[in-house]
């Protein structure tokens, strides 16, 4: 059986538009170059690819089997080609970055400054997102690197570069009249109401667990972000407590935040970058996973000073 890369590139189009004379707009192609390219497929697999849906076209059980596997095959080229290409121009080339919305995540304009002063030719794409959606992508050779929060748990099929250890503490603007208490404890802290991550955030499980396991009431949240950078604007002019980063509580200067102590409840967690396991790093994200290791403890260190 003999594919050709074409056909299957235009077959994908076919799929995705459910007509064969909008895939042949989109590919830039005449409808009967489209045709006789599924055609050559058929006669390949033996098999129909496409039945009649009404004005358009579905695909059979064939073509969603060939679909998947179009999918992956031309992943695979694309990534040869992106290796053939590294090689040629050294640091030149793509690096796609997947980043959470912790601490570190905020350092990667910084750092991506530093990468096209030693490589103007580099191309970069930053997706933001969940932990558990990078890594999904990252396994699937979507992403090349990830940034945040790393796994707690070992997995086989990534590798783990660690930057610092980040601790998430109790928080209040300067003013709140929790400093004016002349003892802290967990009661005490549950008087107040808290702006948060949504419940699904580990670090907002974490804290509600802290509370419950010790037979006391989950924090009252008055207000849920899904947005962690948005916390400590948040909390600024308010009487409201969060959980949020060390880092963040140095960093956010201008916010005037400080950790409410003693350091009843903390959680401890780790910053760094994943990669796969085994996986090909064009030069370019290896010099900018060089440099995240170089200057991200650096910039942390320098955000307690």
């Amino acid at each position: 059986m003999e594919l050709n890369l074409r056909d299957l590139r235009y077959f994908e189009s076919a799929a995705q538009a459910e007509h064969l004379g909008r895939a042949a707009d989109a590919i830039a192609r005449s409808q009967p170059a489209l045709t006789k390219a599924i055609r050559r497929l058929e006669q390949s697999v033996g098999a129909p690819l496409f039945e009649k849906a009404g004005r358009g076209v579905k695909l059979t059980p064939v073509g969603k089997v060939l679909l998947e596997e179009a999918r992956q095959m031309r992943v695979c080229a694309e990534q040869a080609l992106r290796h053939v290409a590294d090689f040629s121009q050294g640091v030149a080339g793509h690096v796609r970055i997947g980043t959470g919305t912790v601490t570190v995540g905020a350092l990667l304009p910084k750092v991506c400054r530093l990468l096209l002063a030693q490589a103007p030719q580099a191309q970069v794409s930053i997706e933001v997102g969940a932990s558990f959606d990078l890594l999904q992508q990252l396994r699937q050779k979507q992403l090349d690197l990830v940034v945040g929060l790393l796994p707690s748990e070992k997995d086989p099929e990534l590798a783990r570069h660690s930057l610092a250890v980040d601790e998430v503490v109790v928080a209040a603007r300067t003013g709140h009249p929790i400093f004016k208490s002349r003892r802290v404890n967990l009661e005490s802290l549950l008087e107040y109401p808290w702006v948060l991550p949504k419940p699904e955030a580990p670090s907002r499980q974490w804290l509600d667990t802290a509370f419950t396991s010790r037979g006391l009431p989950a924090p009252r949240v008055q207000i849920e972000a899904n947005s962690i950078p948005l916390l400590p604007q948040l909390i600024a002019g308010t009487n409201l407590l969060s959980f949020v980063s060390r880092h963040t509580i140095a960093s956010e200067r201008r916010a005037r935040l400080r950790e409410v102590r003693p350091s009843l409840l903390m959680l401890r967690r780790e910053l760094g970058v994943s990669s796969r396991s085994g996986g090909y790093l064009s030069p370019v994200a290896r010099r900018l996973l060089a440099l995240l290791q170089q200057e991200v403890p650096a910039l942390l260190t320098a955000g307690l000073d």
